[in-house]
């Protein structure tokens, strides 16, 4: 049976770079992996009343069920405003309730921050890896995957462009793969 690993983008914008590089990512998974993108554009905003009064929101367990049946979480985000977008924000919070109930518990992570500007997300990507430390993920350290000038790297049709870049991609979900395999229980 393949591990299935799921790839979550920091962004709902229809052209969002940090889909186009997880869907590049797709193309990237190894034998006996899986790599699946998880989209967050339906869930709502997290308000413990849902767990506390069994009212919680179609979207919110479909979302908790699909991060519960995967076997690791690649990241990929922008960075807004020197932090994670609020999507994934929202997503980390609401698969992490109810409290001891986390869907991320053990799940082996990589970050993929990404930025039209020379920083790559540096931010985002740093403040993502405080709260995985919280949700028990273990988070490949090297490489560290920032990815600047995104907006150059994809063609028209929103394939990223043969090059360095995407060498560097390949060989970060390799370690990634590597990683997984020392840290999956």
């Amino acid at each position: 049976m393949s591990k299935v690993i799921g790839i979550l983008a920091g962004s709902l914008r229809k052209e969002s770079f940090s889909k186009k590089v997880g869907k590049t990512l797709l193309d990237f998974a190894p034998d006996g992996f899986e790599f699946k993108l998880i989209d967050l554009s339906d869930i709502p905003l997290y308000n413990q009343d849902f767990d506390d009064h069994n009212e919680v929101p179609e979207a919110i367990t479909k979302f908790r069920t699909e991060i519960a049946n995967v076997d690791g979480v690649i990241f990929v985000t922008p960075e807004y405003n020197r932090s994670v977008p609020a999507v994934l924000k929202n997503a980390i919070d609401v698969g992490s309730r109810p409290y001891g109930k986390s869907v991320w518990d053990k799940k082996p992570a990589a970050i993929f921050s990404n930025s039209p500007g020379n920083l790559s997300a540096f931010g985002a990507n740093h403040h993502l890896r405080q709260s995985l430390v919280f949700l028990n993920m273990p988070t490949m350290q090297q490489p560290e995957v920032y990815i600047a000038h995104v907006n150059d790297l994809f063609d028209e049709e929103g394939n990223m462009k043969e090059g360095g870049t995407k060498d560097f991609i390949k060989k970060a979900v390799e370690s990634y793969i590597v990683w997984f395999n020392k840290n999956a229980e």
